[in-house]
Formats: C-alpha cells, structure tokens, sequence
C-alpha cells in the first residue's frame, strides 16, 4: 500500500514545484515589466519636460544660426554640423575595425589562452570610463599624431570609445548564427571565408546593425573625451565643406579643423545664469534626445527587417 502511495506524493511534490516555479516566472516578468514602465516613465517625463522648456526656442533659425551672446538669435548650427561630421568619422573608423575584429575571434582565431586575454581585454574596455579614452586620446592623437584639436582627434577618440561594443555586439550576433549553417555549407564544399561571407554575416547583419547603431548612439552623446582634446565651447564658423565644385569634388581639409559638438553646446549655455539660454540648453539637448531615440528606433526596424527577411 504505501509502495502505491510513495509514487503519488512524488508526483504531487513535482507539481506543486512546478506550480511555484511558474508563478515566481509570473512574478519576475510582472516585476520586470513594472521597471521597464517605470524607466520609460521617467525617460518620457524628461523628454516633455525639455520641450516645454525649450518650446519657445523651436524654430529654422535655431538650427541655422551660430552660437551668439544674444540667446535669443543664438543657434546650433557649428554644433549639428560638427557632430554630423565627428559622428562620420566615428563610424567610418570605428565600424570597419569592430566588425572584423569580431569576425576575427569568432571564425578564424584559435581557442588558445592568447585569445583569452584578447576577449577578457575587450570585455573590460567596453566598462572604462570615456574620460580615460580622452586622455588617451589627448597624448596619442592630439600630440603623438599631432593631429590637434581637430575633427579626426575627435572622431578617433570617440571611435576607441565605442569599439568594444561595436566587437562585443557583432560577436554575439555572429554566435547567435546556427552551427548547422556552417556545417552545412562546408559539407558542399565551401571554404571559411565564403561560409562567413554568404551564410555567417547574412545571418547575423540585423545583430551586426543594432550593435553599430547603439555604439554611435552612445558616442553622440559623449563630453568628457571631446572636452579633454580640446574643443572648442564658442565657435562661430563651419569647417571646410567636404564637397568641392573642381575635380575630385571631394575634399578632407575639414578633418583637420576645429569643432564642436552639441553636448559641449548645451554645457555652454546650461553655465550661463541667462534663463533664455537655460530654454536654449532645452532645445538643443532636446534635439539631441530625438536624434538618439531615432538612432535606437532605426536600430529596432533594422533588426525587424533583417529577422523577417531571414524567416521568409
């Protein structure tokens, strides 16, 4: 009798672990969702507040004007075009690099302790404070490279910055990819390079994308290493066009002048006691939200797409 009985009390044992395990399930997703609503709350909050704040100072001047004493003819103009261009250099050095170094250690590099090193190295880097990047950027590019306190210093020192994430992420997109994948293409006779070329990179560019998006989100926000080089706070000029009207209608000349950003902007006029340049701060770090919130929304669609065309 109480060999029958031994079986049923395991089994009630069994489900009622099962029953807790799901609802402490059911209670970590409820507390998760409640914190994920309650950061998204307070993002929002933010947002309105500074354009509310900032309302007044929406218009085509604000973004065609330069910086000015007067706040209320002031602009961000040498700010957006600035960051445009720090953010081009940024992608064109930092993306490139990133992308093969992770196809690097995640296809062709051997599993030895060398690589370890190589991996644990890139894994802290991604966590180092961006004021250190700048005064590595301070000795190595603006005075070893003598490049100055120009747009390529900028654009170098804020593509160090975010070099670990473009790897880190573009590593774990290509993890991602199904082992079968490559086990099937080398069975009908394709070598390493055209497995990571045509079934590998396909698979994992939505991964790759968003990984390269967050990074430069991260960058265009960044001060400390842009202060630390040396740029300047009060500029009333553009650099140099990259396009010219004369063969070969393109030009590098703007690499090497000076800038600014709109972070260092928006510090410029947040340390005026002028509350009409505290409503330009508003608008400019406003703009500066929706251009990052816009980065992460294309990163979002990216991914989408590129998972939906690999389901069809």
């Amino acid at each position: 009798m109480s060999a029958n009985v031994a079986p049923y009390r395991n089994f009630e044992a069994l489900r009622a672990g099962l029953i807790r395990r799901k609802m402490m399930d059911k209670v970590f997703v409820i507390i998760g969702l409640i914190v994920m609503l309650a950061c998204l709350a307070i993002l929002a909050i933010l947002f309105i507040d500074l354009v509310r704040d900032g309302a007044p100072r929406f218009s085509w001047d604000f973004f065609t004007n330069f910086a000015s004493r007067n706040a209320a003819r002031a602009g961000i103009l040498a700010a957006w075009v600035g960051t445009t261009l720090v953010m081009t250099v940024t992608a064109v050095c930092a993306v490139p690099v990133g992308v093969a170094a992770a196809i690097y250690l995640e296809e062709y590099a051997p599993k030895n302790w060398f690589t370890a090193v190589i991996e644990i190295n890139v894994t802290n880097l991604a966590g180092v404070p961006s004021i250190v990047y700048g005064l590595l950027a301070l000795g190595l590019f603006v005075y070893q490279f003598d490049l100055g306190q120009s747009i390529a210093a900028a654009g170098l020192t804020l593509a160090l910055l975010i070099l670990p994430i473009v790897i880190v992420a573009t590593r774990e997109a290509i993890r991602s990819v199904p082992n079968a994948i490559r086990e099937a293409a080398y069975g009908l006779g394709a070598t390493r390079w055209e497995v990571t070329k045509d079934h590998v990179l396909p698979y994992s560019t939505g991964g790759v994308l968003t990984g390269m998006i967050l990074g430069l989100s991260r960058a265009i926000g960044e001060t400390a290493p842009i202060i630390t080089i040396g740029a300047l706070s009060f500029i009333a000029f553009l650099p140099e066009s990259p396009f010219k009207g004369e063969f070969p209608f393109i030009s590098f000349a703007w690499l090497n002048d000076p800038f600014t950003v709109m972070p260092i902007q928006m510090f410029n006029w947040v340390s005026r006691p002028d509350q009409a340049f505290q409503s330009n701060a508003a608008a400019a770090g406003a703009i500066l939200l929706g251009m990052t919130l816009l980065m992460n929304g294309m990163a979002i669609w990216i991914r989408y797409r590129f998972r939906k065309k690999i389901n069809w």
